[in-house]
């Protein structure tokens, strides 16, 4: 059955296919296979998205922008119905929240799984396919480019005129100067920074193989924790990858709640010299350390408390043990060896919150302690207060959109607004605040120009279905441009919310972190506001100008512009103020196709 909509016209299939026929889960897929024999080379080795599967066919066998006019018939993924709901990895529940963005894009990871087995069980008789040589190829080249120059010094560019010690990734494909104060995971895990005894990864999806490469040789055999959310057949697959390897060991994060994900982004690197806390926004995949635009956190080098001194080790932002009890949260027994590590050293040196989010219910003085409330609690005791603070936006950036509700009052503008809006113990009591809301996430045509073109959509998981109940949220949107970091054309996978002045030349506060735009990731309120329901594990830091001796900060205008602004300017990574929405523009919606016009690389975007 054809149906049109806001974003264009698409094929239901009816109700009375067969269940082989069927789509299995509410995901996107490709309609476009590699040729006969050849389909196993382009199949990613980690567990993946189906889209991002898809991306890799499309790379390899891309379908090209033809001028006919002709529009393929397209059947948009659908909820299955029978069965049990356990098995399909989703269950119902009494919200109105739905299956969220990050777990729609990493389900279809099971169909890749006996697949890979069989590829895993190939290796050793088959000879490479020339299609594995070319990935490998490229694959090795790109990473040559995205690595730091040998020249750069990492260490003093750690150090040098970056108080707040946030980065991003460096990016292939822009010019050389925006890539001079960017990391790349090999840069973090480079040993420049340390001698590196053991490391715990908190991720949502992992790519071991990739992963290990990304270590210097004289490390890839230490202890390396995976914390991860995997379950079933997802987890069968991890512990599959892990198997070669005998210095990695998993843990996996409870996930109790219905829709949850464990979405955190961090590492913990010990040294024999000290600790080191690495919070950022990538998966440990290629892709995401490509042509993405991500944020890192890292931490100083945090030394070992000598034994017999009696000091705390505490930071005036309580980060130490706000950290430990995120970690304490996951109540897991590989857990505990890394919380004794932690509390043996000196985390004194820091100057951010931490921002937590872990599944459960949470009632009385509990429901400060994670999600939103917890940054309205920060923001309430440690924001500065501002004079006509109600004339300040507020800005929202994200790479996914979770279902919000009917309108803007069911959740967006009501409780979540009044978290963003709260700022220092002069705040108003909660209620309707007339101070702007500007959500920055791509639209169609920020994609289709991006550096990876419509592939790039994979990352940034809003579905048709999600979008068509919430077209309210829209005339909130704005587009994605970062020339001020020359990442414009570098889709973003980072997460930030922040408090601009009116002019947008100062910030109250910055927070980077892994929590999209959704109640699954910040809670939501529950039993007359008295309950806090949070579904996903997330994490990130917040910057406050009072942690660095200030009323505010100042907007760095140029990021990579050297000396000429001053070191306490922030390096806010995409333009201010942001564009709305023209009206031609679109958000990306990731199900339904794109074939009216090319992207970068001549080609069209065609889910099945």
């Amino acid at each position: 059955m054809s149906q049109e909509g806001d974003y264009g016209k698409w094929t239901i299939s009816s109700s009375d296919e067969s269940e082989e026929e069927k789509p299995k889960l509410d995901r996107p897929s490709t309609s476009l296979l590699p040729h006969a024999g050849q389909e196993a080379a382009y199949e990613p080795r980690h567990a993946c998205s189906e889209a991002q599967k898809a991306t890799h066919q499309r790379k390899m066998s891309p379908m090209k922008f033809s001028n006919t006019g002709a529009v393929p018939e397209v059947s948009p993924p659908k909820r299955q119905k029978t069965g049990s709901q356990e098995d399909l990895g989703w269950c119902l529940s009494s919200s109105d929240d739905e299956l969220p963005p990050e777990t729609q894009q990493k389900q279809a990871k099971k169909v890749a799984v006996k697949e890979e087995k069989d590829l895993s069980a190939l290796k050793g008789r088959a000879a490479p396919r020339a299609g594995n040589h070319i990935c490998q190829g490229l694959q090795e080249e790109e990473e040559e480019c995205e690595t730091s120059e040998e020249g750069q010094d990492i260490w003093d560019m750690l150090d040098n005129g970056n108080p707040f010690r946030f980065y991003l990734t460096r990016v292939s494909g822009i010019k050389p100067k925006y890539n001079s104060g960017a990391l790349h995971i090999k840069d973090i895990l480079s040993p420049v920074l340390g001698t590196l005894v053991s490391s715990a990864q908190f991720n949502y999806v992992f790519d071991v193989d990739w992963l290990i490469k990304q270590y210097p040789p004289e490390f890839r055999k230490t202890p390396i924790l995976l914390v991860h959310g995997d379950k079933r057949e997802d987890k069968a697959h991890l512990q599959a990858e892990a198997k070669p390897y005998g210095n990695i060991s998993l843990c996996q994060a409870k996930l109790d709640i219905a829709f949850g994900t464990h979405h955190t982004k961090m590492m913990l690197l010990l040294y024999k010299e000290g600790l080191r806390v690495v919070i950022h926004t990538s998966n440990l995949i290629h892709a995401d350390w490509h042509q993405k635009t991500q944020g890192i956190w890292l931490s100083p080098l945090y030394p070992r408390i000598a034994h017999g001194t009696h000091i705390s080790g505490e930071s005036t932002t309580h980060f130490k043990a706000d950290l430990i009890s995120y970690l304490m949260a996951y109540n897991a027994p590989a857990l505990k060896e890394w919380i004794d590590i932690i509390h043996a050293h000196d985390l004194s040196e820091t100057n951010v919150y931490l921002v937590g989010s872990t599944p459960g219910r949470f009632k009385g003085s509990q429901k400060d302690n994670w999600g939103h409330f917890r940054l309205r609690k920060l923001l309430k005791e440690q924001g500065s207060c501002i004079s006509k603070v109600e004339t300040w936006p507020v800005i929202g950036q994200f790479s996914s959109i979770g279902s919000m509700g009917a309108d803007q009052s069911k959740w967006l503008s009501s409780e979540f607004k009044e978290t963003l809006v709260m700022l220092g113990q002069e705040s108003r009591t909660p209620g309707k605040s007339a101070s702007p809301l500007h959500l920055i996430y791509p639209s169609v045509e920020n994609v289709r120009t991006s550096l990876e073109g419509y592939p790039a959509g994979a990352s940034l998981p809003y579905s048709i279905q999600t979008a068509e109940k919430q077209k309210w949220l829209h005339s909130y949107f704005h587009k994605w441009s970062a020339e001020t970091s020359g990442r414009s054309n570098a889709m973003p996978h980072i997460k930030t919310y922040m408090r601009p002045s009116p002019d947008f030349s100062q910030i109250a506060w910055f927070l980077v972190t892994s929590a999209n735009l959704s109640k699954a990731a910040w809670g939501a309120l529950e039993k007359n506001g008295t309950q806090l329901m949070i579904r996903s594990y997330e994490l990130g830091v917040l910057f406050l100008p009072s942690a660095f001796g200030l009323d505010s900060f100042q907007v760095k205008q140029k990021l990579f512009a050297g000396s000429q602004e001053p070191a306490a300017s922030f390096p806010v990574p995409y333009d201010l103020p942001p564009e709305p929405y023209g009206c031609k523009d679109q958000p990306w919606i990731w199900n339904i196709p794109y074939v009216k016009a090319p992207d970068t690389h001549g080609n069209m975007w065609v889910p099945s």
